[in-house]
């Protein structure tokens, strides 16, 4: 009788724990893949970083010294007075935010008619919206260089902040779709009360569609930021420079100054850091488009 009864509890236990284990061992082993992978991106980042600490000798040790002795911290203030750093901050920010606010202001009126708005022909000209994102950017970069030299825009701010107001498809695809998930009760009780499209799009729709703008804003920002092509191909004086140009400056014809560079990159690297910080619950929200708030 004994016996019988640890030959019951054993089994007992053993489908206790393999009932644990099936229930949690796919979330660990998704963690630690989740931790692997994470690890292997941020090895870059932490070169890049170390990188910035270190003189230029220790940069090409064999093996590769990961943690700098001393820490080089001057190395950042260095890099700021090496180039005009604050003038290239400047205009980096100045194109960044004009593309911001041309991107929310064009893409969320777009988007709420594709969304709500019922006239003639708009699945027809949202699809063709959506095809224009098959066209790559060589495609369209010589029209494009030609029209903007014909108007005089060459070496001005004008071909990198405009097209931003004539909207973005990707970026109207991603608000339109979370405006479909708000329901339709709200527009038609504004309605009822006399609320015209424009008030409607205003006061309900921007604030309940505020996650998917952010998503918007903040890959918006992450482009334009780090955006190196347009401002090489558009901009030619030294003062009208970004960022992202302003970096090829450490790299000369014989040598490479690598530690100005990585500090100088760590530099360029925060404020995109900080955005996507603060607004990553935004973010989430308006990726995975869940719609009303709970």
């Amino acid at each position: 009788m004994v016996q019988a009864t640890t030959v019951l509890n054993a089994r007992l236990r053993s489908r206790r724990i393999s009932a644990i284990l099936g229930r949690h061992l796919p979330n660990a082993v998704a963690l630690v893949i989740a931790c692997v992978w994470g690890v292997l991106f941020l090895i870059p980042f932490f070169w890049m970083v170390s990188t910035s600490l270190k003189t230029e000798a220790q940069i090409y040790l064999l093996p590769i010294q990961w943690i700098p002795h001393p820490f080089q911290f001057n190395n950042y203030p260095d890099a700021w007075k090496e180039v005009p750093f604050a003038r290239y901050f400047l205009n980096t920010t100045v194109i960044t935010v004009a593309n911001l606010i041309g991107t929310v202001f064009s893409c969320s009126l777009a988007a709420f008619a594709f969304a709500r708005l019922r006239f003639r022909g708009r699945d027809a000209l949202f699809f063709i919206t959506l095809m224009t994102m098959m066209l790559p950017g060589q495609v369209t970069l010589v029209p494009q260089f030609i029209l903007f030299r014909d108007l005089n825009w060459v070496n001005t701010y004008w071909p990198l902040v405009v097209p931003a107001f004539f909207g973005n498809p990707f970026y109207i695809f991603l608000i339109r779709q979370f405006m479909l998930t708000i329901p339709g009760e709200l527009e038609e009780a504004a309605r009822i009360d006399g609320a015209s499209s424009l008030h409607i799009f205003t006061r309900i729709f921007v604030p309940l569609a505020s996650p998917a703008l952010v998503a918007s804003i903040i890959f918006s920002f992450m482009f334009h930021w780090n955006d190196f092509f347009g401002p090489l191909v558009y901009l030619n004086s030294d003062s009208l420079k970004t960022l992202a140009l302003g970096l090829a400056a450490f790299k000369g014809e014989f040598t490479n100054q690598w530690h100005l560079l990585m500090a100088g990159s760590v530099m360029m690297l925060l404020p995109c850091v900080a955005v996507f910080f603060f607004a990553q619950r935004y973010f989430i929200e308006g990726v995975v488009m869940t719609g009303l708030k709970e």
